[in-house]
């Protein structure tokens, strides 16, 4: 098996192979060591590596399938029904290790159904979870979770992506003691809903017991400030959360024509100073908790944010942040993430 080995559904997301190929080709261009396995289909595929001349290149090897996974799909439907798909089929590279990633901007319910399928979680993992980088105000990340593979949890489903983000955090960001915060409607102890609070009380004593830096409850308001490095919620919390985010980063990168030559300085200034908060700089939640990496891009990606989910999924590789959070586990109280 090659060294460093991506594979990419090139079907998902809103545009296909307009936007996964050119992105293709350029993390080839910017990474050397890296081999890419494409899956898509011959008809809509083939002409776009033609163009790109990715059809020959030593570097790229393509496997044409008969189906793919539409946004419309039900989960069950496309994990029953869908095996010859691109999604279906990436994955399946994953799992025989002709690949070391999966990168799709695929239907999010296949995905998750299809990779616990193919790939299954980690010991001591009940389900993977979406966990995606927020720009922080004074520079760098911080990292969310769950951002949508699940929609309610309970308590000690939130224990485990507290585990899982904190080893995310140690290998991907580089942080050494990474602070842990759970997302609620207050920071007072008597606030949130029973999972929460008992989440809450699970992080306290791991704080006691194995060292974790638990830094108690995260408002809204503070998704930005860089007060903790790993914030912790429910899928449905955390998925409302990023795409309001991402909605206000927009408005503030500005999206429309401004007049007069002072707005247009000032438009110009803006987007220098706010350049980092392009949702596209930080495209690709990784699901975190299979046995594998698998890195979801935004089905609204245009080329740069698809290159840089790839980027994520290699950089998961060189850290194999699987193996990291499977050892998390392995010394962590059962106890301590009891289902």
């Amino acid at each position: 098996m090659p060294q460093l080995t991506v594979a990419l559904d090139m079907m998902g997301g809103d545009h296909g192979p307009s936007v996964t190929v050119p992105a293709a080709a350029q993390a080839l261009s910017l990474l050397p060591d890296l081999n890419l396995v494409l899956f898509g289909l011959e008809a809509e595929l083939s002409p776009w590596l033609r163009r790109f001349q990715l059809d020959s290149h030593r570097r790229v090897c393509v496997q044409y399938c008969s189906q793919q996974v539409e946004n419309e799909h039900k989960a069950a439907y496309a994990l029953r029904h869908l095996t010859d798909s691109s999604m279906r089929n990436a994955l399946d590279a994953l799992a025989s290790r002709r690949a070391q990633a999966c990168v799709s901007a695929g239907n999010t319910g296949a995905l998750m159904a299809m990779a616990m399928k193919t790939l299954s979680t980690l010991p001591g993992v009940d389900r993977p979870a979406l966990i995606t980088r927020m720009p922080q105000a004074g520079g760098g990340y911080a990292l969310l979770l769950d951002v949508g593979a699940n929609l309610s949890c309970g308590a000690g489903q939130l224990v485990q992506f507290a585990l899982m983000g904190e080893q995310a955090a140690r290998h991907i960001l580089g942080i050494s003691q990474p602070r842990i915060g759970l997302l609620n409607v207050g920071v007072e102890a008597n606030k949130g809903n029973e999972s929460v609070r008992e989440a809450a009380q699970c992080l306290q004593q791991l704080q006691q017991t194995e060292g974790l830096h638990y830094s108690g409850y995260v408002e809204g308001d503070e998704l930005f400030s860089g007060r903790v490095d790993v914030i912790v919620c429910d899928g449905f919390v955390g998925n409302v959360a990023l795409k309001t985010s991402e909605g206000v980063a927009r408005l503030l990168l500005g999206q429309r024509q401004q007049r007069g030559f002072l707005s247009k300085i000032l438009t110009v200034w803006l987007k220098k100073r706010l350049s980092h908060l392009n949702p596209d700089q930080y495209n690709g939640a990784s699901l975190i908790g299979l046995r594998a990496s698998v890195v979801k891009s935004h089905g609204s990606a245009g080329s740069p944010a698809f290159l840089n989910a790839i980027l994520q999924a290699v950089s998961e590789i060189e850290h194999d942040l699987p193996a990291s959070i499977a050892h998390r586990f392995d010394t962590a109280p059962r106890d301590s993430h009891a289902r």
